[in-house]
């Protein structure tokens, strides 16, 4: 009973963040077609300010390590077939395994499939799938606002059945937490192209 109502206090809010750098997030209520049928789903948004060039955010945002740095403290991925690449492949699918907090496992196995990836416009599409989340097409879009700095954004659709609210709840706080970590990446100056996935 502990791991529920820790993960619902966290839900409802109650952890210890700065309330200062807290991203912008907005949720909508959409219909998306799903194996044959409109189904209701939500699509969430979340977006902030980094503090470092476009280029270097780009260059990051394009490897798997940089997603398990982010992803630390609330979902710990568990690649199968021999882990994830250096560097993320446009058309090929991975799976992994999800811990929550590291520790509770989710949705069996975790499909993420990428759609594509525009070097042009810094962005990144994929669509991901699980025995929970029936539907979770993610896009990552970066503007260069020059001087050193890139508006970040995460745009999901999400569908989940009877679950779609819960689990919007916690892609909520995922991508907030997300992206506060790239605070410490910008901060720190990381680079994950040199690392492996």
């Amino acid at each position: 009973m502990k791991p529920l109502f820790l993960g619902l206090a966290f839900l409802a809010g109650t952890t210890l963040q700065a309330k200062a750098q807290r991203p912008g997030v907005s949720i909508e209520r959409i219909e998306i077609e799903y194996q044959g049928k409109t189904v209701k789903a939500r699509c969430l948004r979340v977006q902030s300010e980094i503090p470092m060039p476009a280029g270097q955010v780009w260059a990051n945002v394009q490897t798997p390590a940089l997603l398990q740095f982010v992803a630390k403290g609330m979902i710990r991925f568990k690649p199968e077939a021999g882990g994830f690449p250096p560097k993320w492949e446009a058309g090929e699918t991975y799976r992994t395994k999800m811990r929550i907090w590291g520790f509770i496992p989710f949705g069996g196995t975790h499909h993420l499939s990428v759609e594509r990836i525009e070097q042009d416009s810094f962005s990144i599409s994929t669509h991901e799938w699980d025995r929970r989340a029936k539907v979770w097409k993610h896009e990552v879009a970066l503007q260069d606002l020059g001087e050193g700095r890139t508006r970040y954004e995460d745009r999901i659709i999400i569908y989940g059945g009877r679950l779609t609210g819960l689990i919007t709840a916690f892609a909520k706080r995922f991508y907030i937490h997300r992206q506060k970590r790239w605070q410490l990446v910008a901060e720190r100056r990381m680079d994950f192209t040199k690392q492996s996935g």
